[in-house]
């Protein structure tokens, strides 16, 4: 009915960084972190939380990244076209923030 408002409320917490982080690891997905004084790592995330995720790299130590010290990170892609940005599901589009207000 026209004027009516919903009583129902968008939920705080849609849990896509979670699932989109869960897939991550459990594809072993190569991703590059680009940080807030812009520089990038590159590895495998291998752990998270709700304050830091930790990249596992090859040959160089591993790093554990607070969430609120990450700009974004995007899924490395092998072919010689270079990073692809990625989303949860089956399409591709922008990944969901991993930022330090998520839990």
């Amino acid at each position: 009915m026209p004027g009516k408002t919903s009583k129902s409320k968008a939920p705080e917490q849609t849990f896509e960084e979670v699932r989109y982080l869960r897939r991550l690891i459990e594809d072993r997905v190569r991703v590059r972190v680009r940080l807030s004084d812009n520089q990038e790592v590159e590895g495998m995330v291998e752990f998270y939380d709700a304050n830091f995720i930790r990249i596992t790299r090859d040959g160089e130590p591993n790093l554990f990244l607070f969430k609120h010290d990450i700009k974004y990170l995007y899924e490395v892609n092998g072919a010689a076209t270079g990073p692809r940005p990625y989303g949860p599901g089956l399409g591709s589009g922008p990944a969901p923030p991993v930022t330090a207000g998520a839990k």
